[in-house]
């Protein structure tokens, strides 16, 4: 094992979704791992497994798909918990069961209801079934960060000498800080010695994640639990840009500690994790909010302008940001150039299906702009990869509302060969459309949430809406993605790809369940 590499185990499909209106679906799911395997993230936390029939297909067709990350399942201490994940992981080449318990007095008393001794007997257990599914095996003590060290001792000696190779510390609350968490990490690190690489994972609640990785990278850490864009539970995760980038840009700090991430793919997975889940970072967010290579001071753009490491500690290029880009590409380009143009970007494993339909949006994108950005060549080849199963794809749509008007839309959809057709009144545009919709499809959906966000700037940019819309009663809510220089129409196509993402799963799960059975 090399001592100075530092092991990047990503948990955004897992820890990330959990974030509130972060639910993501199955192909959603695979896009994400295929980027962060380009991204070079070393494991892949897939998902929980057990936790449902559409998170078991989401974790065994990523283990299928990705080849160089190692994919792994999480699982509480419970037999069945573990045997999902290892059935999930077993297509893999490189997988790994992350089992876990907690070790903190508060846990074990309100939450488990068990004795400590009670608590390794069980640890024991886990360890030693997700064995017999799987070499790589992690174990979590989980709220790490609140419990008493002799105790984690004891259990750490327990699950190392049952097989587990990772021994993660979890700051589950995200209550430690950085000189604590360091010296915990320290003492715990030193006592694992060569028995096995110890992990933290850091949560955000007082603002202390990613300082509180890097302690941890410091005193003996070889492996960090990270999101992209920092998402997770409550306030979210130590975000993997911040980490990475830090260990990087810092030589002088961490000395030959490394990462092996592709760093210039970090902007383009911020791009597509943001889209996919509709949370946007924030603009002053840090690696990949817009503004973090912005320069409005006078003084800080004479500086820049006469030497870029005045300001910058990194340049934007290092982690996949070229400012100031515009398509040099027109309406009377052809698919050759465009495809040249986005296997620059990054694109290098689109689908000619998906190409094609790109090249043709853009087409009517360059006949509407006067600027066709990279962004908004990015966001087109995204949307297109989101909105492949397309059970019904919309042909038209016609809005009419004003000031003490009635709101009405009339809708336009394609269904296998036929094209229906229905008009609606609501109790405004959006609401009118939806009903339409709901009509001519046959579900009725609640809208959860609704988001717009303008993919660049100006009177003619284009509008990105993210819809959360749940069908039935016993699934989640599905997102859906609308791209539009027109945002009711964008709004359209949002609210019935939610529908189509709803189908796809349901279809899916319907064919695996006779296939089991």
């Amino acid at each position: 094992m090399d001592k100075n590499k530092i092991i990047v185990f990503d948990t955004t499909l897992r820890d990330g979704e959990q974030s509130p209106g972060c639910s993501m679906n199955t192909e959603e799911k695979i896009k994400i791992a295929l980027q962060l395997e380009k991204l070079g993230v070393d494991v892949i936390e897939a998902g929980f497994a057990a936790a449902s029939p559409g998170d078991f297909d989401a974790v065994s067709r990523i283990a299928e798909m990705v080849k160089n990350s190692s994919i792994c399942s999480l699982s509480r201490a419970i037999d069945n918990d573990i045997k999902q994940s290892g059935l999930a992981v077993c297509k893999a080449p490189k997988h790994r069961i992350h089992t876990f318990i907690a070790t903190s007095p508060i846990h074990m008393k309100y939450k488990l209801k068990m004795s400590p001794d009670e608590v390794i007997k069980r640890a024991i257990h886990a360890v030693e079934y997700a064995r017999t599914f799987v070499d790589d095996v992690e174990f979590s003590l989980e709220d790490a960060g609140r419990s008493e060290i002799p105790f984690m001792k004891e259990v750490m000696d327990a699950v190392i000498n049952a097989g587990a190779r990772t021994i993660n510390l979890p700051d589950t609350v995200g209550y430690r800080l950085p000189n604590e968490l360091g010296a915990m990490v320290k003492e715990l690190s030193a006592y694992a010695g060569d028995r096995a690489i110890i992990s933290v994972h850091n949560h955000n609640d007082l603002g202390l994640a990613t300082a509180n990785t890097l302690a941890a990278v410091l005193n003996g850490a070889r492996q960090i639990e990270v999101t992209i864009n920092g998402l997770g539970e409550r306030a979210g995760n130590s975000a993997l840009e911040e980490a990475v980038m830090a260990i990087k840009t810092r030589k002088d700090a961490f000395g030959n500690l490394y990462t092996t991430i592709n760093t210039p793919e970090i902007y383009a997975t911020s791009r597509l994790v943001a889209t996919v889940t509709g949370v946007e970072p924030q603009q002053n967010k840090s690696i990949v909010g817009k503004n973090a290579f912005s320069h409005e001071s006078g003084i800080h753009q004479d500086g820049v302008l006469k030497h870029q490491e005045t300001y910058e500690i990194m340049k934007p290029e290092d982690v996949g940001v070229f400012k100031d880009s515009t398509l040099i590409l027109g309406k009377h380009s052809g698919r050759a150039a465009f495809r040249d143009k986005i296997v620059h970007m990054g694109f290098d494993k689109v689908s000619d299906e998906e190409l094609n339909a790109a090249f043709e949006r853009f087409k009517v994108l360059a006949d509407k702009k006067k600027d066709v950005t990279d962004d908004d060549v990015r966001m087109l080849i995204t949307d297109e990869s989101l909105n492949q199963d397309k059970t019904y794809d919309l042909v038209g749509l016609q809005i009419s509302d004003c000031t003490a008007g009635v709101p009405t839309a009339a809708v336009a959809i394609k269904y296998k060969d036929q094209i229906m057709k229905d008009a609606a009144i609501g109790d405004g545009t959006m609401d009118a459309i939806f009903k339409t919709i709901d009509r001519l499809t046959g579900y009725t959906g609640e809208l959860k949430d609704y988001k717009v966000t303008s993919v660049t700037e100006g009177k003619d940019a284009l509008a990105k809406v993210t819809t959360r819309v749940s069908f039935d009663e016993t699934s989640p809510a599905f997102v859906g993605h609308g791209l539009s220089i027109d945002t009711m129409l964008a709004t359209a196509k949002a609210y019935l790809g939610a529908l189509n993402s709803y189908l796809s799963q349901k279809e899916r799960l319907s064919k695996n369940s006779e296939h089991q059975v």
